[in-house]
């Protein structure tokens, strides 16, 4: 019986490693630069906290989620997103009352059952960043700076922008009982989904990637003309602070993101560079999500990228520097004496921060030299009989292929020299 991957759940294989390496490293060494700490959730919540914070109607939660009941008998769910957790984890441990900003981001899997496509698996993983505590717009601008910089710093040159702003609660239910009185003549020319969502979640309908419903809300009104004067306010100033920052952007009033506890900014960024404008990056303001987990009135805003596409859109432009995954050293012995020694020196090197290697197989010299060759090592050492007895180990330089012998008490200095100069 052959065993395989579940549905849409895919192996990370070890060379596909250096690119997800590449974007780790990026959203660690970046993230602290705006002065955001890690922070690490569950990877299941009670289910209550994703029907709540994410919105009952939702695709998200209506459709998506991976919910179960435990042995104790609780419903519980396999995070969707993460937005949610930070929230719950800001509230369960009294943050509030610590610091007076929480800067904070994250990295790690989370689970929705998707139609699986590439780029795109029902176990995901996603890095992302959230602010909570303040309602200035600088912030926004902020997380737009930050994400667009994480996407650079990994060699994406053609980097945009769509925003827009889908004001406060009362905003969007003046908007939508407008939207609803446009698309009830024309329903029948919307897809089945949209349909349904005309009675639980018209704006959904907004960015519903179906061509028949895209030509029926094209024409349709736009929210932004449905917005107060604190949320215009709000939204103008967001906008002049991307324009000191030479932040370019295109304004998008159908963008209204798929989860309900978006208010005012919302934005998303892409990459053009093979010519698509998909998002790799989504966010905005959720003000209202701490009160309705139960704390008090706390303004919040965050994005999340998908770590697959954003490597699938690396490995096929090829601008990431790869860190070398090889090979430092490989010793080769040829007997088990020889073999004893050879542990010793490898273990002594690896405690030096050396990558090195030995025989586990029991190869020939020959199929030992070609191990090393294979697995990229930069240095061959060979340890024989005449070798031990005098003292000696003689080294390879696997790119030149020149030989030299150096004394058993010198080699771990001279292997260090020498990668040192290469390095």
């Amino acid at each position: 019986m052959k065993y395989y991957a579940p549905k849409g759940l895919y192996d990370i294989k070890p060379e596909d490693m250096p690119y997800w390496h590449a974007v780790e490293r990026e959203v660690r060494s970046t993230m602290p630069l705006y002065g955001y700490e890690e922070i690490r959730t569950p990877i299941m919540e009670k289910t209550e906290v994703f029907a709540r914070g994410v919105g009952e109607e939702t695709d998200v939660v209506s459709k998506e989620m991976y919910t179960f009941e435990d042995k104790g008998g609780r419903s519980m769910t396999l995070r969707p997103e993460n937005t949610a957790s930070v929230v719950r984890a800001y509230l369960e441990h009294k943050f509030y009352g610590k610091e007076e900003l929480s800067k904070w981001y994250y990295l790690g899997p989370m689970f929705r059952y998707e139609s699986p496509q590439k780029g795109r698996s029902r176990q995901f993983h996603q890095y992302g960043a959230e602010a909570i505590g303040s309602s200035d717009p600088s912030l926004d601008a902020e997380m737009i700076s930050l994400s667009t910089d994480l996407l650079r710093s990994l060699g994406l040159e053609e980097v945009g922008l769509t925003l827009n702003s889908i004001g406060c609660p009362e905003d969007r239910n003046n908007y939508v009982n407008q939207l609803v009185e446009y698309l009830e003549p024309e329903k029948d020319r919307l897809c089945n989904d949209c349909r349904a969502r005309l009675d639980t979640n018209p704006l959904r309908i907004l960015d519903c990637k179906e061509e028949s419903c895209q030509k029926v809300v094209e024409n349709g009104p736009e929210i932004t003309d449905y917005l107060c004067s604190e949320c215009q306010d709000h939204f103008d100033t967001v906008k002049g602070y991307l324009n000191q920052l030479g932040l370019d952007y295109q304004l998008d009033p159908k963008l209204v993101r798929g989860l309900d506890y978006y208010t005012k900014t919302v934005f998303e960024v892409f990459s053009s560079d093979l010519g698509a404008q998909d998002a790799l990056v989504g966010g905005g303001r959720y003000d209202g999500l701490v009160e309705l987990f139960g704390g008090d009135p706390t303004p919040a805003v965050g994005f999340a990228g998908g770590i697959e596409r954003l490597v699938l859109l690396l490995e096929e432009l090829e601008r990431v520097e790869m860190k070398k995954n090889g090979l430092d050293i490989y010793l080769a012995t040829l007997d088990e004496e020889t073999k004893q020694t050879g542990m010793e020196l490898v273990q002594e090197l690896r405690n030096g921060g050396i990558r090195a290697e030995i025989d586990y197989l029991d190869k020939s010299l020959q199929g030992q030299l070609g191990y090393a060759d294979r697995y990229g090592a930069e240095i061959t050492a060979i340890l024989g009989p005449r070798e031990l007895t005098e003292g000696e180990i003689t080294l390879r330089d696997m790119e030149t292929g020149d030989q030299t012998t150096v004394s058993l008490d010198e080699f771990r200095s001279e292997i260090t020299n020498r990668l040192d100069s290469e390095s």
